[in-house]
């Protein structure tokens, strides 16, 4: 029985031994950035957006998520949006549809997909499937076909490009008729510009400014 038991332990030590090599490793597969859930989901919103203290504009979605993982970070408005854009003195200066939208924050840029439609204070209307608004450079441009209905006339054109109160903008390759000439409208056949020739320049950057706040909130 004393040689017998040595023999045993050794049995028992090599069974570990060779159990420990067989071993299976569960490991979960790594989680794609793509995948990951958004730090905010908040749906039936209806709130206010500041910037630098000053309201600039109002927010009514079905649901709004906020993903800080994504590259780059966003808003995501998927259900849909509806947005009232606000002067400095809290007038109402346009309204915004879409059927999808997403905010760039740290690129202060809004994406706006679907059935885009929007419509200013002072009559005109604007119709694309498709609109950015750069608050940057304080511009609205769209690469597909857009259509601009104005009290006076109508515009159809492949390029879209204004200043963010859609009072001084341009159509290319436009389809809609033009008076030319007699107010300084269009340099040619293909580019409208309905405002005085050089009114329409570039905005210079202003990589200085803070992000939007909230400043209501109601589910």
């Amino acid at each position: 029985m004393k040689k017998l038991f040595p023999f045993l332990v050794f049995l028992y030590g090599y069974v570990l031994l060779t159990g420990c090599d067989d071993a299976i490793e569960h490991i979960a597969p790594a989680i794609n950035p793509e995948d990951s859930a958004s730090v905010m989901t908040t749906w039936g919103v209806n709130t206010l957006i500041s910037d630098s203290g000053v309201i600039k504009y109002r927010i009514v979605t079905e649901k709004w998520e906020v993903n800080q993982v994504k590259n780059p970070t966003k808003w995501l408005f998927e259900k849909g949006l509806f947005l009232e854009q606000f002067d400095e003195n809290f007038h109402i200066e346009a309204f915004i549809q879409a059927d999808t939208a997403y905010y760039l924050d740290q690129r202060r840029l809004w994406e706006l997909r679907g059935r885009v439609k929007v419509r200013t204070k002072d009559g005109l209307r604007f119709s694309s499937e498709e609109l950015f608004w750069d608050q940057i450079r304080q511009e609205f441009y769209s690469n597909k076909f857009s259509r601009v209905v104005t009290p006076t006339r109508e515009l159809q054109g492949s390029y879209f490009l204004s200043d963010e109160h859609m009072t001084h903008y341009r159509v290319s390759n436009s389809k809609g008729s033009f008076v030319k000439g007699a107010d300084g409208m269009g340099e040619n056949e293909g580019d409208t510009l309905l405002s005085a020739p050089d009114s329409l320049k570039e905005s210079k950057r202003h990589p200085n400014f803070k992000q939007p706040q909230i400043v209501n909130h109601k589910k």
